[in-house]
């Protein structure tokens, strides 16, 4: 059975690339409906868009408000295996981080059952504000899968980020999310995500700057493909999508005691939390007041929680770990891999610049 691909066309001058997008999508086989906003008739006309899609472009929630007929958005969501909005301005970005609900491409949005892609297009200062890159981690947290925009010449002349991918790489990355969609159907993956925070006192802890949002973003990936994910997350303010079963965790002793029993029933693990590797020998419970001497707390190691669920681990299970570097990279990954019994480790450094 054919793809189905709604593709929304927002106001910007890249809506010319949706016509290849188009294109591209028939070729591969797929189904496309087009919803466009007015803003982005000013950049492309509706007419070349349904030649290629052999679909009427959609745009209003009605053609003949005296007809009575009227375009269903609640069907529209459903109709589809995945929603592609190419190329997304700044301002269809922002309406949908706060569900801003004011024409048809995003009434559709907010009721769309399937996963949602996006391909952001604007010009290069805009993609630097602060408001979208804040616009963007709400997507981010919202499960919605975002196309980074390239880098390069832009429509005013100024070089930089905020090119929309070209439509080959879409079309592509588009192919290969749809291709993998079931790829994880009937298997458990357990995911682990954030810091610990490791108490001093009842005010103070010892923790990290861990975000969170990488353990969360797989669990939305690992869903996405079919599985049953369960998160295990340190203390973040992050929300996981629905459907995601979450375990909320404060300390390393915490994490571990959940992780090894959610163990059993997983095949594959990912432990991407940032867990602390020390905790304070002595915990007090009043608060420790301020003194004019020198003060010094006693550490002791937590638990490898990574290590006691390779060394336990049951036959055919997946056991993916990462390694957080700031030299030596690759020789400490490679040795973390082997030392302890991982299938994958996934190294992030912060050798590279950025």
């Amino acid at each position: 059975m054919a793809k189905r691909v709604l593709l929304g066309v927002t106001g910007s001058i890249a809506a010319y690339k949706s016509a290849y997008i188009i294109r591209g999508l028939v070729k591969s086989g797929m189904e496309v409906q087009v919803i466009m906003t007015d803003s982005a008739r000013d950049f492309i006309g509706a007419i070349t868009l349904s030649t290629l899609s052999k679909r009427p472009v959609l745009y209003r929630f009605t053609d003949d408000a005296r007809s009575g007929e009227w375009n269903n958005h609640v069907d529209l969501g459903l109709w589809a295996d995945v929603l592609l909005i190419a190329p997304c301005s700044a301002n269809t970005m922002a309406k949908m981080a706060h569900g801003i609900c004011d024409n048809l491409l995003m009434a559709t949005y907010l009721s769309a059952k399937c996963p949602t892609i996006v391909s952001p297009a604007m010009d290069r200062d805009m993609f630097l504000h602060a408001t979208t890159e804040t616009n963007l981690q709400l997507l981010r947290q919202q499960g919605v899968d975002i196309i980074e925009p390239e880098h390069g010449e832009l429509a005013s002349g100024l070089e930089g980020k905020g090119r929309m991918a070209e439509p080959e790489s879409i079309v592509s990355y588009l192919s290969e999310q749809l291709g993998s969609e079931h790829s994880l159907s009937g298997k458990h993956v357990l995911i682990s995500a954030g810091p610990t925070h490791e108490a001093i006192d009842p005010v103070r802890y010892l923790g990290n700057r861990s975000t969170g949002k990488m353990g969360f973003a797989l669990a939305v990936v690992a869903l996405s493909r079919g599985a049953r994910v369960t998160l295990v997350s340190g203390p973040v303010k992050l929300i996981a999508k629905e459907g995601i079963e979450r375990i909320d965790v404060t300390s390393a002793e915490d994490m571990y005691r959940v992780m090894t029993a959610e163990a059993e029933k997983a095949d594959i693990i990912i432990m991407a939390a940032a867990v602390a590797d020390y905790r304070p020998t002595d915990y007090s419970s009043q608060k420790i007041k301020k003194s004019d001497g020198p003060m010094s707390i006693g550490l002791e190691r937590t638990k490898d929680i990574l290590s006691s669920l390779s060394q336990d681990r049951r036959e055919g299970q997946v056991i993916i770990g990462f390694a957080l570097e700031t030299r030596s990279g690759k020789e400490n990954a490679r040795l973390k891999l082997s030392k302890k019994g991982l299938d994958i480790v996934v190294l992030n450094t912060l050798e590279d610049d950025g």
